[in-house]
């Protein structure tokens, strides 16, 4: 598949990582010429058989993953808008207030996802995914020697089964947790990992884990 990825940060590298590591071609996507083009290049060098390349803007691909901040995202989902018809739109950001980090900022009945998904229109299908990893494990796939479990949400199967194939290839393991509406436990659930780092004294490296 050929990802776009909005956003050359930290968790932007981390899912780039994962995508090269299963296949799949990845195209960095930001305005900002520099860090995109930077980040590509980085990404080349560790993967000189893989597909990495830069955009300005949104192209055509299979899915676009936006690896950014809660109100980046929603300004993004809003200035893209025809350029992301077609595409499984893939959010991975946890709604916080950074500032206090002192609780979710949107209302209990919604979610950033839900959001995204009024505002892209149902000609983009919005799939949850990420938001409860952490960028150190996530680039390496693994939490403690163990695969790095990724919880998804939507209300497409088609969707779903693409954000799934992505996270298999790379060597995690998906799990499918329902409609786009559990984007909201999701995204607690995101906000408390967040929230048990300081004193916990985990340093980002910790992971949420399934067991049977």
């Amino acid at each position: 598949m050929k990802i776009n990825i909005v956003g050359p940060g930290n968790m932007g590298r981390a899912i780039a990582t994962r995508a090269l590591s299963g296949g799949h071609g990845v195209r960095i996507v930001h305005p900002d010429a520099d860090p995109a083009r930077a980040l590509a290049e980085e990404l080349r060098q560790q993967f000189p058989d893989g597909e990495s390349d830069w955009a300005a803007a949104t192209e055509p691909a299979d899915v676009t993953v936006l690896a950014l901040w809660y109100d980046a995202a929603l300004q993004f989902a809003r200035s893209a808008g025809p350029a992301l018809a077609g595409q499984v739109l893939v959010d991975i950001c946890n709604p916080i207030d950074v500032s206090t980090m002192d609780g979710r900022v949107t209302p209990p009945d919604s979610s950033a996802a839900e959001e995204i998904q009024q505002i892209v229109g149902t000609d983009v299908e919005v799939v949850k995914a990420f938001n409860t990893t952490f960028a150190g494990p996530l680039t390496a796939g693994q939490g403690h020697d163990l695969p790095l479990d990724v919880l998804i949400a939507g209300d497409d199967s088609a969707a779903k089964e693409k954000v799934t194939e992505l996270v298999r290839s790379g060597g995690m393991r998906p799990f499918d947790v329902g409609p786009l509406r559990r984007a909201r436990e999701l995204e607690a659930m995101g906000f408390l990992h967040i929230a048990m780092q300081q004193p916990l004294l985990l340093n980002w490296q910790s992971s949420i884990k399934i067991l049977p």
